[in-house]
């Protein structure tokens, strides 16, 4: 679902996120994708707070240098805004309508759906299909989000050297991901619900996706952040020394049973709690499984202790397990960044809509 025009080009998918910017590169090879390139570049603190851009020529220097450390030659870009700064409606319209009568009668009836003036928004709208309860409708999903978010993205990657291409919504980049996830699952994804748990920084979002689509989503403050600031209170550090020795190692061998594990079980519980909002929302009382992903997926045992306390299969989220990789990229490396990538890679799918 893109905001901001579409693409049939080569995209790099630039994620935003609020401690980092990274960036993928994918190839096409017959029926298989190729990583042809990526990066992940720190951002300075509160460059990003919760997903809002603050500083838009820090964003733009981490983007530039990512680029650069990727080697990429792309110029094409896409990126996203988060589920939080974006509205989502399916709305039932006139089948016989064409792209553009849909889009003109849309933007008449998007002030029913949307709760800001058009002047005030971007939005897109993509063909569900036929309406269960009117053969002559069509179910039309519109997803709108306010244009400043939307430019803001703009701003940073045209800063940067790029070309901004798609503006998407973080949740259908994800959605888009799982599509190449959805095979490895014990038991596949037909028919079944699976819960994408996306652990990051600042900010833990819950996405549930029923037969390849997104019917749920939730945001809430939660994140690696907290494990940061626990090793900084606890061994006075500095936030950027407790980042360096929670990524490198080296702190006391109390660490892992004081610190670390107190985590994992609170990342469960933010987990767990988040399934309860959703079981809370919906007709579901439990989901299929549990795919893990953001930064804090990479923690050993993060993943077990949330299959503990939610009494679901958990796994490790890898879009790329399928994947060839260039051999300027080192395999091992990219496994353990994949989690955090999957934005990043549903973004880069774009390229072969």
């Amino acid at each position: 679902m893109a905001l901001f025009k579409k693409s049939n080009q080569p995209l790099l998918g630039i994620d935003i996120s609020s401690t980092a910017v990274k960036l993928l590169e994918l190839k096409r090879q017959g029926s298989r994708y190729r990583v042809e390139s990526y990066a992940v570049e720190p951002l300075p603190p509160n460059a990003v707070v919760e997903k809002v851009i603050t500083d838009e020529t820090a964003v733009a220097n981490a983007i530039r240098a990512a680029v650069k450390r990727s080697g990429t030659k792309l110029k094409q870009a896409a990126a996203a805004v988060p589920a939080s700064l974006a509205i989502s409606k399916t709305i039932a319209m006139p089948a016989n309508l064409d792209d553009r009568e849909m889009a003109a009668q849309i933007a008449l009836q998007a002030d029913q759906h949307v709760p800001y003036p058009l002047e005030e928004l971007n939005f897109d709208f993509q063909v569900l299909g036929p309406s269960e309860h009117n053969p002559d409708e069509v179910d039309v999903l519109l997803v709108a989000s306010r244009s400043e978010n939307v430019d803001a993205r703009v701003a940073v990657l045209e800063a940067a050297g790029l070309k901004p291409r798609v503006i998407d919504v973080e949740s259908y980049a994800m959605e888009n991901a799982f599509s190449l996830l959805a095979e490895q699952l014990p038991g596949g994804s037909q028919d079944r619900a699976i819960a994408m748990a996306d652990v990051g920084a600042t900010m833990t979002t819950l996405t549930i996706i029923e037969n390849g689509q997104t019917i749920y989503t939730r945001e809430q403050i939660f994140g690696g952040r907290q494990l940061t600031e626990e090793i900084m209170r606890r061994y006075g550090l500095s936030y950027e020394e407790a980042g360096r020795a929670k990524r490198q190692g080296g702190l006391p061998d109390s660490y892992e049973e004081e610190v670390l594990e107190p985590f994992k079980e609170a990342m469960a519980q933010q987990v767990s709690r988040a399934l309860q909002f959703f079981f809370s929302a919906s007709r579901h009382n439990r989901v299929d499984h549990i795919v893990l992903a953001g930064g804090c997926a990479a923690i050993a045992g993060a993943a077990e202790a949330i299959q503990e306390a939610t009494d679901t299969p958990t796994t490790v989220a890898n879009p790329f397990s399928a994947m060839a990789v260039a051999s300027s990229i080192r395999p091992q490396r990219l496994a353990e960044d994949a989690p955090a990538l999957m934005v990043a890679c549903g973004l880069a799918l774009r390229s072969f809509d």
